[in-house]
C-alpha cells in the first residue's frame, strides 16, 4: 500500500463492501439505503461508487449533473443533502449512455485514485458498493482497501441468486474480509389490495444458506415499489418513507452492521 493510499484509508475507521454473486440483486440499492440508515445513526459516512461499467448510485441519490471539485488536498466527493460523500465513475462521464470500456489494469488505477487521491477526509463508514461477482475487479478494490475489511453479501430467495451468494461468502472469507452476513433481499411483497404476503422469489434462503455457511444473517429486506420509485426519483426509501416497514428493515440492518463492527465482544 503506498503512502497517500494509507494516509486516506488511516483517515477512515471501517471500511465496508457490500456485494453479491450476480447482479440483479439490488446490491446498489441495499448499499445506498444502508449508508443512510448508518448516517441516521451520526455517523460520518461516503460511498464509493466501484462498479465502472453500471454506476448508478448518482442517480439513485439524485445527484445526476453535479461532480468533484479540486480541493487543496485533492478532488472533493459530492455531498447529499444528508452529508454523505459520494464518489462515482458517473461523475466523469458526459452522459449516461458513454460506457466504460477499459480492460482490467486501467479499472485498477482508477480504483486506486479513487481511493487514494479523492480527499474523502474523516469517516466513520466508507461504504463501497463492489461489481457483482467474484473476479478481477471485486479482488483488485478488496486488495486496494486492505485490512481489516468487512463484507454485506447481498441475495435474493431463489435458488440461483444464493448458488452465486455462497460464493461470495467465501470468496470473502478467501480474502481474509470479516463477513457480516447475508441479506435477503426482494423478500416478499405486500398486496396492496388485500394485504397478504406474496412470495415472489420464494422466502427464507438468506437465512437458511446463512446457518449453511455459518455466518449471521442480517435481515430481509422486504419488496416495495416505492424502492423502485425512489431510486428513479434520487430519492432512496430511507428518506422518501423512513416510516415503511422496508426503511425499517434497512435501519435494523445498519443497526446490526454497527453493532458487530463496533462493538464485536457483544459487551
Amino acid at each position: 500500500m503506498n503512502k497517500l493510499l494509507g494516509r486516506r484509508l488511516g483517515k477512515i475507521r471501517h471500511r465496508v463492501v457490500v456485494m453479491s454473486g450476480k447482479g440483479g440483486v439490488g446490491k446498489t440499492t441495499v448499499a445506498v439505503n444502508l449508508a443512510i440508515a448508518l448516517s441516521a445513526t451520526g455517523r460520518s459516512v461516503g460511498i464509493l461508487d466501484a462498479d465502472v461499467h453500471g454506476p448508478n448510485i448518482p442517480k439513485m441519490l439524485g445527484l445526476n449533473g453535479r461532480g468533484p471539485v479540486m480541493g487543496e488536498h485533492g478532488p472533493i466527493p459530492v455531498t447529499t443533502s444528508g452529508n454523505i460523500k459520494v464518489m462515482s465513475m458517473a461523475f466523469m462521464l458526459p452522459d449516461d449512455d458513454t460506457p466504460v470500456v477499459w480492460r482490467g489494469p486501467v479499472k485498477h488505477t482508477v480504483f486506486k485514485q479513487f481511493l487514494s487521491e479523492v480527499d474523502w477526509g474523516e469517516l466513520d463508514y466508507l461504504i463501497v458498493d463492489l461489481p457483482p461477482g467474484t473476479g478481477d475487479e471485486p479482488l483488485s478494490i478488496a486488495q486496494l482497501l486492505g485490512e481489516p475489511l468487512w463484507a454485506v453479501v447481498v441475495t435474493t430467495p431463489q435458488d440461483v441468486a444464493l448458488l452465486d451468494s455462497r460464493k461470495s461468502v467465501v470468496f470473502g472469507r478467501t480474502l481474509n474480509m470479516s463477513v457480516l452476513g447475508m441479506v435477503e433481499n426482494m423478500s416478499g411483497l405486500t398486496c396492496p389490495h388485500c394485504g397478504e404476503r406474496i412470495d415472489l422469489f420464494k422466502t427464507g434462503g438468506g437465512e437458511r444458506s446463512s446457518r449453511d455457511l455459518h455466518v449471521p444473517f442480517l435481515g430481509a429486506i422486504p419488496l416495495d415499489p416505492k424502492v423502485v420509485t425512489g431510486g428513479d426519483q434520487g430519492i432512496p426509501i430511507c428518506i422518501a418513507a423512513p416510516d415503511s416497514p422496508t426503511a425499517s428493515a434497512f435501519l435494523s440492518l445498519a443497526l446490526r452492521v454497527q453493532e458487530a463492527i463496533e462493538n464485536p465482544s457483544g459487551g
